[in-house]
């Protein structure tokens, strides 16, 4: 009897043991997604969110305050983007010589640096090369975060996570419309010191919260060489493209579309820019949502048409309540797309995950490249007709045209990825 009673007592607390330690590691899984989805937030916000959109309304300033004239300061917007391209390109060969986990933080910190080199009146060269740092820093890290964290986070909750990981874009464009303007009140070189300022909180708050990574080998780069991929991925990058430039006139158009197109003066622009910021934050988690829900091959044909009718939307001759509605959903997409490609990708290769940075990589490499120069065909476009209807028509055909894309490949079925012989 009191050998029975003493197993019942070991039973018992074996039992509870393991309640303890079933728990210990349930909190143990929140608490890391927890910290590797604010530290993804916070590079997206800093390198992207940060580097590239605050920069837009502080033109106005710099223009103001005689750093540089308007057409100068228009080259060195584009020296981010010709920066975010180039890391795009360099950041997966950075990362099979160096753990990512380090270039990572170094990337933070450049761009960091870049808004403290930018706080005082210098030479054109100067200012270009420090933009021309943050964009490659931004590049980078748009290449490497996703795919360095997601890994690390348990399936269930990848697609959350990703949502939130671009969350950061939103989180920039929105204070671009609304921090900025605040700092511009203590001056322009105040701006600058406040944005690195509020960069360095982040870096140190997520210093150790990356996850483990080492360098990619080479030998596994060589025995992927014989994948054949899916005709799939490469119809994704070009709708990708495609979607970049649809986003352009929204990006580069709306505040002075609204301020002199329609007459309403420069403080109604920045009204809709917050709007559009506004819909940037929630973005990327609606979509990460939605293809939660329906999947990611069904969720971007959706999206693609949903953009492509809201684009063009705003170049109607329609009330003002219509154009809050294009600029919230543009905006919202604006960072919301960039998870639903990344998943797709994922999902087109799920059985080679050691592909997904590298075609991750080119997706991010032709959105760069599509973003630039249709940046700068629709600058001279618009020099030449001063028609913003035209503009936002292109961006909504362009839009469509990813939707026709995605239609098309998409009867076409085949395996994801299968080994050629």
């Amino acid at each position: 009897m009191h050998d029975r009673v003493t197993t019942q007592k070991v039973k018992k607390k074996a039992v509870e043991s393991s309640v303890v330690r079933s728990a210990g590691q349930v909190e143990g899984v929140k608490s890391q997604l927890w910290r590797f989805t604010f530290t993804g937030l916070s590079a997206s916000l800093v390198g992207i969110g940060l580097a590239r959109f605050a920069y837009t309304p502080l033109i106005p300033a710099i223009v103001g305050a005689h750093w540089f004239s308007a057409a100068n300061a228009a080259y060195l917007g584009a020296a981010n983007l010709l920066g975010y391209l180039t890391g795009a390109v360099v950041a997966n060969v950075t990362a099979k010589r160096l753990p990512a986990k380090f270039v990572l933080r170094a990337m933070m910190v450049l761009a960091a640096i870049a808004f403290f080199a930018c706080s005082r009146p210098s030479s054109f060269v100067w200012f270009f090369v420090w933009r021309l740092f943050s964009g490659i820093a931004g590049g980078t890290l748009m290449v490497l975060t996703a795919p360095t964290i997601l890994p690390h986070i348990v399936p269930s909750k990848r697609a959350i996570a990703s949502g939130a990981i671009f969350t950061g874009i939103g989180l920039g464009i929105a204070a671009s419309g609304t921090l900025v303007p605040l700092l511009l009140r203590g001056g322009l070189t105040q701006s600058w010191i406040g944005l690195g300022v509020l960069s360095f909180v982040l870096i140190v708050l997520t210093w150790n919260g990356w996850p483990e990574t080492t360098p990619a080998h080479a030998s596994s780069s060589h025995h992927l060489s014989h994948v054949r991929v899916d005709h799939r991925i490469f119809a994704l990058f070009f709708e990708y493209a495609l979607n970049a430039i649809g986003l352009v006139p929204h990006m580069i158009f709306l505040v002075d579309f609204v301020a002199r197109g329609l007459n309403q003066g420069i403080n109604i622009g920045a009204e809709f820019w917050v709007l559009f910021g506004m819909g940037a934050i929630v973005g990327p988690i609606l979509s990460s949502h939605l293809a939660d829900r329906i999947g990611y091959r069904r969720a971007l044909p959706l999206v693609y048409l949903l953009e492509s009718g809201a684009v063009l939307l705003a170049g109607c001759p329609i009330p003002s309540a219509w154009l809050i509605v294009s600029s919230l959903i543009v905006g919202a997409f604006t960072p919301g797309i960039v998870p639903l490609v990344l998943g797709r990708i994922q999902e087109l290769l799920a059985h080679h995950p050691s592909l997904h940075r590298k075609y991750w990589t080119r997706a991010t490499v032709a959105f760069a490249l599509s973003q630039a120069l249709s940046a700068y065909g629709m600058s001279y476009l618009f020099s030449k007709t001063h028609n913003y209807s035209l503009l936002f028509e292109i961006g909504s055909v362009a839009m469509f045209l990813a939707f026709a894309v995605n239609f098309l490949t998409a009867s076409f079925t085949r395996s994801p990825v299968s080994n050629s012989h």
